[in-house]
């Protein structure tokens, strides 16, 4: 491996890292921001679909400005716009306005939308020029990101530390983080001629049942990993009584988990294949989920999220690299997968939100139960050898 692209392998590691740091940071202060604006359960669904129409805009557009543009620019810009969302997350709350933590979160779910596309099509070309599986480890480092955010705010929680100077804090961190690693990608990396953008446009890509599969299993493993993110403190506070600390406690439980299984992931995919690694992904975030739901002990509750958290882990970054090698037009068929990925991951949650104002959260964990189980029976399509001989073996 050249110096360019060990380089440019490192700042993908520190683009993935970036996100999980803002996210967790977010994530464990949900609690005391809640008690800061008042806002009651279904309150705070309204209060997150900023981050699902966010979401939402950055995703729709990633995939076509990555076509045109290549993966740099549309990196750089949607993690810039990210940065900038935690400076107005952290005025918000110093200010206790809603309408500044919902245009805060409009923002995180912009740039998170547009630049987790661009960045996982940068990582599928990276897989494709060292040739070496190297997805799963990159998202385990979104993973160790949410572990030290939320790390550090556990202990800004039990410390009674202001929200916004935490956040404002995780605004400056992110934004030396952020202009080190965009140095280092490259231009010209995903963009395609007209001819190609055509040829690979979302309607043909739609008409393929194996590609369809996979974008299945992404959206199933990307919700069980998004509700999480969006409702693990609150369910263990508001669903098992446990206080605000202890909850974004088990939070961290559930990130160390996702990044074990991340980064133990090369190994498994080598020693047992993918189809067997999401299918017993998928069961064991099953277990996970249905502990979680109808234990009503707290310290069970917790040690469950561990199965929902491993579960979970690797369901995404094995998706997408079969997604790549499902036909030609790589950068389109990874950038639809990423696309329902992160729509489940960051519009799915606050819908459980609405469900939880009138049932409570755990039981409206049982639509992530129900998708989970389903990637258990569409594992297989997440090989892709059959289809295309030519291609590595998955």
């Amino acid at each position: 491996m050249d110096l360019a692209t060990r380089r440019r392998r490192q700042a993908l590691f520190l683009l993935f890292l970036l996100p999980g740091i803002a996210l967790s940071s977010w994530v464990t202060r949900t609690p005391d921001i809640r008690d800061r604006l008042e806002a009651s359960t279904g309150e705070m669904g309204w209060i997150l679909f900023g981050l699902s129409l966010g979401s939402m805009a950055g995703i729709l557009c990633s995939g076509r400005l990555t076509s045109r543009f290549g993966t740099r620019p549309v990196i750089a810009g949607g993690t810039a716009v990210l940065v900038a969302s935690l400076a107005v997350l952290s005025t918000g709350a110093l200010l206790s306005s809603v309408p500044l933590v919902v245009a805060g979160l409009f923002g995180f779910g912009a740039g998170v939308g547009a630049g987790d596309v661009a960045v996982n099509v940068d990582a599928t070309d990276v897989e494709r020029v060292t040739g070496k599986t190297t997805m799963p480890a990159l998202h385990g480092c979104f993973s160790l990101g949410t572990v030290a955010g939320a790390g550090v705010g556990i202990a800004a929680t039990a410390a009674r530390f202001p929200a916004h100077w935490h956040l404002a804090a995780v605004t400056a961190f992110s934004l030396v983080l952020f202009l080190y690693a965009v140095r280092a990608i490259p231009a010209g990396t995903g963009r395609l001629e007209k001819a190609g953008r055509a040829h690979g446009r979302t309607s043909a890509l739609l008409r393929e049942p194996r590609l369809l599969m996979i974008g299945a299993i992404v959206l199933a493993m990307a919700l069980a990993e998004g509700a999480a993110n969006d409702w693990l403190p609150l369910l263990m506070v508001d669903g098992h009584g446990v206080d605000a600390a202890s909850g974004s406690l088990v939070y961290t439980a559930f990130a160390a988990a996702m990044t074990l299984g991340r980064f133990g992931g090369t190994y498994a995919l080598a020693r047992f294949g993918r189809t067997l690694v999401v299918r017993a992904g998928a069961v064991s975030g099953a277990i996970g989920l249905l502990l979680v739901i109808f234990s009503d002990s707290a310290v069970l509750a917790g040690a469950a999220v561990l199965f929902w958290g491993l579960g979970a882990s690797l369901g995404f970054p094995v998706a997408l690299s079969a997604a790549g090698e499902t036909g030609p037009d790589e950068t389109a068929r990874v950038g639809l997968v990423a696309t329902i990925g992160y729509v489940a991951f960051l519009v799915g949650p606050p819908g459980l939100g609405f469900l939880g104002d009138h049932w409570g959260l755990r039981p409206a964990m049982l639509v992530v139960l129900a998708f989970v189980a389903c990637a258990a029976f569409l594992a297989s399509a997440v090989d892709t050898r059959r289809a295309w001989p030519g291609r590595p073996a998955g």
